[in-house]
């Protein structure tokens, strides 16, 4: 399995699973979930049924708005463990650039220290918040999460990180299949020439430019697929027929919007009437 270092020296899969769904016989070892995405114990029952050891697994898992500042950072990180039935963590990442992100660091940073985290980072931080953080905390991020996909492609905002030594990981590769990416012409006709599907030359795209991606599916066959993209390459040629295809815009969350920051208010504010991307 191919995987990544991070700036803790950590290895890290190139292949994961968003949300997750446990499949061990399909080979992934990269497990994503989210304290906001209310599976944390059954993933963590999962780990356990699964009967992986758990040195073989990089288990990533995140803190939401409502919990930002030392003091409920730190209790929220402590419920994951609980949750997930874990004595650390391989990665934990700050959702969403809003509230006390720098005491939330703190609290971050000395969870790492006392060995609870292994590594920490950031979701939907762009280029601004990112640097920003790097300027005011110890430890850097070793990840940042982001929309990541032939529609957005954001090579400044990789050139930044790459700079920073943070590592990129993109959640909805596939852009969830707006603006019709599964039936794009330059895509198909890719897919085509490798015998391969269009999610799987998405997911090959990113990872020949470095970053590691979170595919999710509820179909097996799916889960399969999208885990075998390390067996072939794309061309030059192919690499750059994709760079045509970037929107340069979010297509499915743009931190900055006020809209969005509404959103995510009203949420917390009223769970019921809202939801999350």
């Amino acid at each position: 399995m191919q995987t990544i270092k991070l700036n803790t020296d950590a290895e890290m899969p190139m292949v994961g699973f968003g949300v997750f769904q446990m499949a061990p016989d399909v080979g992934y070892r990269l497990i994503d979930t989210a304290s906001s995405y209310k599976n944390e114990s059954a993933v963590g029952a999962a780990i356990r049924r699964s009967g992986i050891p758990r040195e073989k697994l990089f288990v990533t898992t995140k803190v939401f708005v409502d919990a930002m500042g030392e003091r409920k950072t730190r209790e929220a990180c402590l419920r994951s463990l609980d949750a997930l039935g874990l004595d650390y963590l391989d990665l934990y990442l700050i959702h969403m650039p809003y509230g006390d992100v720098f005491g939330a660091w703190r609290a971050l940073e000395a969870l790492v220290r006392e060995g609870r985290l292994r590594a920490i980072g950031v979701s939907n931080f762009q280029s601004d918040r990112i640097l920003d953080l790097c300027q005011n905390v110890e430890i850097r991020p070793a990840i940042d999460q982001l929309e990541l996909h032939p529609f957005y492609q954001r090579a400044d905002e990789l050139a930044l990180l790459s700079e920073l030594g943070i590592c990129p990981q993109a959640w909805a590769p596939f852009a969830e299949g707006l603006n019709g990416l599964f039936s794009n012409p330059v895509l198909a006709a890719i897919a085509a020439a490798h015998g391969k599907s269009v999610a799987q030359v998405a997911l090959r795209w990113n990872l020949q430019r470095g970053v590691p991606v979170l595919p999710k599916s509820t179909h097996r066959n799916r889960m399969v697929e999208n885990f075998a993209v390390q067996a072939f390459t794309l061309t030059e040629a192919e690499m750059a027929q994709i760079a045509t295809l970037d929107l340069a815009r979010p297509q499915m969350f743009d931190p900055r919007s006020p809209a969005e920051v509404r959103r995510i208010y009203d949420y917390l504010n009223n769970p019921v009437l809202t939801t999350l991307q």
